[in-house]
């Protein structure tokens, strides 16, 4: 049930980002080509996803053009991607098993398809088939969640600034909440608010998101010093090359682990009130940390 959850989301978020992106021949096509080398490098969907089953379980059922948000949300994710590769920040040469942007087409352009992915986003979330209040509510969400407080960007300069520091919980803990699990909370409540969710629902679901995303990079952690490149599909051991603030550097991998199961359990029972309806995306907080196995 949830490797067909998982294929058919993947499957809808593909078709749409097919059709919301400019094609790879539209002038000036370098940008677009490269804008496309990394949206469509075999990524798991895993954001736009999860605010589809969010949505799902609001409404009882899938919201026509809930995958637009999804497509908006990988665009964004994607443009993350671009920028963290560069020399200027992670310096990495792989990405999702292939070369990264910017060894392909030059770091120039590989910063303005960041760019343009991120703009590209938010006219899509502009034009969302949803009402207006919750149009205007998601696009909030989504900005505040890759902004620089508590969100994407201000957790990658913290980051940026933490390497070659002592490890701290409280400085780790912000880096991950902000530069990992902001943006996968933002998809769960934007989901759910492109179904129509009310304060109490949204309030459930910033719970869960927030959760899952600080489990998710717990676990992101823990991968990095136990796989191989190939079996990651981006160069393995670069945090503790960069002397990056990790939960394994800090608590060691069996209790990040623990950490991480315990913060999926926490994210299930915020949950609990939506009953068989929830069954979907608890699974997905299950396969989240299970990448470990």
């Amino acid at each position: 049930m949830l490797k067909q959850t998982l294929e058919q989301g993947r499957a809808a978020t593909d078709a749409a980002l097919e059709r919301l992106l400019p094609a790879a021949t539209q002038h000036p096509t370098s940008i677009h080509q490269a804008m496309r080398h990394s949206v469509f490098a075999g990524g798991k969907r895993l954001r736009p996803i999860l605010a589809m089953e969010a949505g799902r379980m609001v409404a009882g059922s899938l919201p026509a053009g809930i995958e637009e948000v999804g497509a908006a949300l990988e665009m964004l994710h994607t443009y993350s991607l671009i920028h963290d590769d560069l020399p200027a920040l992670d310096n990495d040469d792989l990405r999702r098993g292939r070369p990264t942007c910017h060894k392909v087409f030059g770091e120039a352009v590989a910063i303005l398809a960041g760019d343009a992915l991120q703009t590209q986003a938010y006219e899509v979330l502009a034009q969302l088939h949803c009402p207006a209040e919750a149009r205007v509510r998601i696009i909030a969400e989504i900005a505040r969640g890759t902004g620089t407080i508590e969100g994407m960007i201000g957790g990658q300069v913290v980051d940026l600034e933490a390497e070659h520091t002592r490890p701290d919980i409280k400085m780790l803990e912000y880096i991950h909440r902000s530069k990992t699990a902001a943006l996968i909370t933002a998809s769960v409540v934007s989901g759910g608010l492109y179904a129509g969710a009310g304060d109490s629902a949204v309030g459930q679901l910033r719970t869960f998101g927030q959760s899952i995303g600080l489990a998710f990079q717990i676990v992101d952690d823990v991968l990095d010093v136990t796989q191989t490149s190939e079996q990651l599909g981006k160069t393995a051991g670069k945090d503790m090359a960069a002397e990056k603030v990790t939960y394994p550097a800090l608590f060691g991998i069996d209790e990040s682990i623990l950490q991480a199961d315990a913060l999926v359990n926490r994210a299930c029972a915020s949950l609990d009130s939506f009953a068989g309806g929830a069954e979907t995306l608890k699974a997905l907080a299950h396969f989240l940390v299970e990448r470990k196995k």
